[in-house]
């Protein structure tokens, strides 16, 4: 799976190339070191003086190179995909082989913070479900009406806790068709560039 860089992405990391091989492995470890602790302006400001360079452009590179050692490690590219992405940036053959090492360095360490930053949202864990069918009643002695009880218990932290729905099962039915299409609608091409830019 190839790494898709937007045209102001490809610029942030353009400054790279003016730059020497081990301004550019600092400007990596400054990026890890920000995905654990959060970005510090001074730093900006200490490497623009350096560099000669606006602070601004110092902080796109840092923030071009975060975003493509997050990116490559969420997807966990492996080492062709990573040099195949990196290679539309027009890097030199020593800048390449730099960035695809501190991203082999990095990716378990990336993906560990990148852990952690996630929500803990509720999840999947149980469903109990029964259907019950009323065949007949006193007002009416012929009738078949379904119903269907679903108890979904959900895990968020260690604690579990359990919602009980009751359905018919045209109501099922729907809301069904409705999470197919929903998913059918996520693998089209507007939805991935949608998804891939909220990212």
């Amino acid at each position: 799976m190839l790494l898709v860089l937007s045209e102001e992405h490809k610029e942030h990391l353009g400054f790279l190339t003016r730059v020497d091989s081990a301004v550019v492995g600092e400007f990596c470890r400054i990026a890890v070191e920000f995905l654990k602790k959060g970005s510090n302006p001074k730093i900006f400001e200490g490497a623009a003086r350096k560099l000669n360079v606006s602070t601004e452009t110092v902080q796109h590179g840092v923030e071009g190179l975060m975003y493509l050692l997050t990116e490559s490690s969420k997807m966990m590219i492996s080492e062709m995909d990573f040099q195949d992405s990196v290679l539309v940036l027009g890097f030199s053959e020593d800048l390449n082989k730099l960035l695809l090492q501190l991203y082999l360095d990095n990716r378990k360490e990336i993906r560990q913070i990148l852990s952690q930053l996630a929500p803990d949202l509720p999840h999947y864990h149980n469903l109990e479900w029964r259907l019950d069918v009323q065949l007949a009643s006193r007002a009416l002695r012929q009738q078949i009406k379904p119903l269907l009880t679903l108890k979904l218990h959900l895990e968020q932290q260690g604690c579990q806790n359990a919602s009980v729905f009751q359905t018919d099962p045209a109501t099922l039915l729907h809301l069904i068709r409705k999470l197919e299409q929903a998913l059918s609608e996520m693998k089209t091409n507007h939805c991935r560039r949608i998804v891939r830019n909220i990212k």
